[in-house]
């Protein structure tokens, strides 16, 4: 069968995201991006997710945005946890997420089987907004968890003021500005601080996941670009969102302690240096660097997936996005990688384009 359009436009139009949301964190009533021709596309194919690959996704469209004339593509940010959720229900023709499916999400497919692409990887990074301050802050591994639970109040806590000589901290209380929705970054964050402290992930603390009781004085808001812009708007707080968030907005970010004991900056020297110590590569792409090794590696990285199905009723279906899903492995990458995402390794490329292939 012909293929309808070449694989730049099948891009562009399939991975369609939102602009950023207002400071409420909400997302505005339009929050899908699609082609414009709605009217006259002959096939439709809508995915919903993640919101960490938001970014790459606009940079995407900006390059390379010409309408697609014969298929509607739509991509809705909604989080991770329900980009899952439309997936296994098969309200989406494909899903998005930072936190792979589990093997109890993967059993509910069905026949149609599934697949996850690993598109990019990221860093989760902590934004900050602290009079006084505009770089240069410091955390220690110990201290990031005791402050996302509550146990630090004050910035001027003696703990932080000695891993930051030099610099003035206020007297301000900490407010920790966190994800209310189901959210992969979340999962993210929670799994680092689980594997970097065991008390996190144990009964006693607050736990790994996409959703979490968060302790302490926290601000909850929904997305990303919720988080980024409720710390860009308020004074002592900190929160967690993908780089390119606190890069667009221009937020100051904090300097992590490594598992080596390194402070080390998010860079895509860094990334890299992070998803090098991942030892192996299992069959279903599921790759975990909680806690990476590694006297450079930045601490918390991700890798982000689509969730495809292995079985398309519809041909034309399956073939549009295949194509779109192989340009974003390779061609895509070095657009990634201008935006301070993560490319992806070599290896990671070849075997997921070789799942792609088994697409049908």
């Amino acid at each position: 069968m012909t293929r309808i359009l070449p694989r730049w436009r099948l891009l562009a139009a399939a991975l369609s995201v939102f602009a950023l949301g207002a400071c409420s964190g909400e997302k505005p009533a339009q929050e899908s991006t699609a082609t414009a021709d709605q009217a006259g596309a002959k096939l439709r194919i809508e995915g919903a997710g993640a919101t960490f690959p938001e970014p790459l996704y606009q940079r995407w469209i900006a390059i390379y945005g010409e309408q697609a004339l014969e298929i509607a593509f739509s991509y809705e940010g909604v989080g991770s946890g329900e980009g899952i959720r439309r997936f296994l229900a098969e309200e989406v023709d494909f899903g998005a997420s930072d936190a792979a499916m589990s093997d109890a999400d993967l059993a509910k497919v069905g026949d149609r089987g599934a697949l996850m692409i690993p598109m990019t990887a990221g860093m989760v990074v902590l934004a900050y907004n602290i009079p006084g301050v505009e770089s240069g802050l410091r955390l220690p591994r110990e201290l990031i968890a005791d402050i996302f639970a509550g146990k630090i109040s004050h910035w001027d806590d003696p703990r932080i003021e000695a891993a930051n000589p030099g610099v003035t901290l206020p007297h301000r209380t900490i407010t920790p500005v966190v994800r209310r929705d189901s959210s992969g970054t979340t999962f993210v964050l929670t799994n680092h601080l689980g594997a970097a402290h065991p008390w996190w992930a144990s009964d006693q603390g607050p736990g790994v996941g996409k959703q979490i009781d968060w302790p302490g004085n926290t601000m909850e808001v929904n997305y990303n670009e919720g988080i980024a812009q409720r710390v860009k708007t308020s004074e002592g707080t900190i929160g967690y969102m993908e780089y390119e968030f606190a890069d667009r907005l221009g937020l100051p970010i904090a300097t992590l302690e490594n598992k080596a004991g390194s402070f080390v900056s998010p860079s895509p020297r860094a990334g890299t240096a992070a998803l090098a110590s991942a030892e192996t590569i299992p069959d279903d792409l599921r790759v975990f660097v909680p806690d990476p090794a590694g006297t450079d590696a930045y601490p918390i990285v991700s890798y982000t997936w689509l969730l495809l199905y292995e079985r398309y009723p519809d041909r034309e279906k399956a073939e549009a996005l295949q194509d779109a899903v192989l340009w974003g492995l390779t061609d895509g990458q070095s657009v990634a990688e201008e935006m301070g995402y993560i490319p992806l390794p070599e290896q990671m490329v070849s075997l997921a384009k070789a799942k792609v292939e088994q697409i049908n």
